[in-house]
């Protein structure tokens, strides 16, 4: 015998009853509330990347107020002193020393290259490594020879360096090919001594300028020879060993 459920239908079936559109209204806010949740996260992604982009930029600019991290020190640390000595050409002496962690070339640049140079004009230092540079200027004669050492000189000199890998060759054109990276470490101005009356400047000068140029007669004496022997130009002789 069949068992007829004869309940009778609740509130809520009645009501679903006479309200057909309950449902349709309750689908459609879902899917609005959904698209809302969506377009409220596309513009939290849309604020936090421009955000991102704001901040880039602002560091950018930051950086870009702060001084450039120096990667050389200098002695003298602004000045070249040059002993007065009217139509000769004298010498003057400052020492590099690389203060970073990594290899450093160095360049010098001059408003006078036609009555300056230098020895060595650009090089490659290691970490912790220094080199004293020697400047030699010819000094021009006053006008009606008269001694004027307190004359400003518009001769100045430029210093730059820049960061390179270890085991890299110097030659110039680094400073042209990574002009971004280049650090202006120094623009130096000329300073005369009068050669005659002593002082402490010029006395560190000649210390220096003796310091260098033994320097340089080290790097011009061969190397021991713990290598191949070389005789002749291009003739390496090296061990043969032959094994019996």
């Amino acid at each position: 015998m069949a068992i007829v459920d004869r309940r009778k239908p609740s509130s809520e079936t009645k009501l679903f009853g006479l309200c057909p559109f309950w449902q349709s209204t309750t689908s459609s806010s879902s899917s609005s509330s959904t698209q809302n949740l969506n377009l409220n996260g596309s513009r939290r992604v849309d604020s936090t990347g421009n955000n991102n982009k704001r901040s880039s930029t602002v560091s950018s600019v930051a950086r870009s107020l702060l001084p450039p991290r120096r990667r050389l020190r200098l002695d003298p640390a602004n000045t070249l002193y040059f002993p007065y000595e009217p139509g000769k050409q004298t010498r003057s002496a400052i020492r590099l020393k690389n203060t970073s962690k990594s290899y450093a070339a160095f360049k010098f640049q001059t408003t006078a290259p036609k009555s300056c140079y230098m020895r060595p004009p650009g090089g490659i230092l290691a970490p912790g490594e220094s080199i004293i540079a020697i400047v030699f200027k010819f000094v021009e004669q006053p006008e009606n020879n008269e001694k004027q050492l307190d004359q400003k000189s518009k001769v100045k000199f430029k210093i730059m360096s820049l960061k390179v890998k270890a085991g890299i060759e110097y030659v110039p054109e680094l400073f042209d090919e990574q002009r971004d990276q280049v650090t202006i470490e120094r623009v130096l101005r000329v300073v005369f001594l009068d050669a005659e009356r002593p002082s402490p400047a010029l006395e560190k000068l000649k210390r220096q300028l003796a310091e260098a140029e033994a320097a340089l007669e080290t790097r011009k004496k061969p190397p021991a020879e713990t290598g191949p022997r070389i005789l002749g130009e291009g003739l390496v002789i090296d061990e043969w060993v032959i094994i019996s």
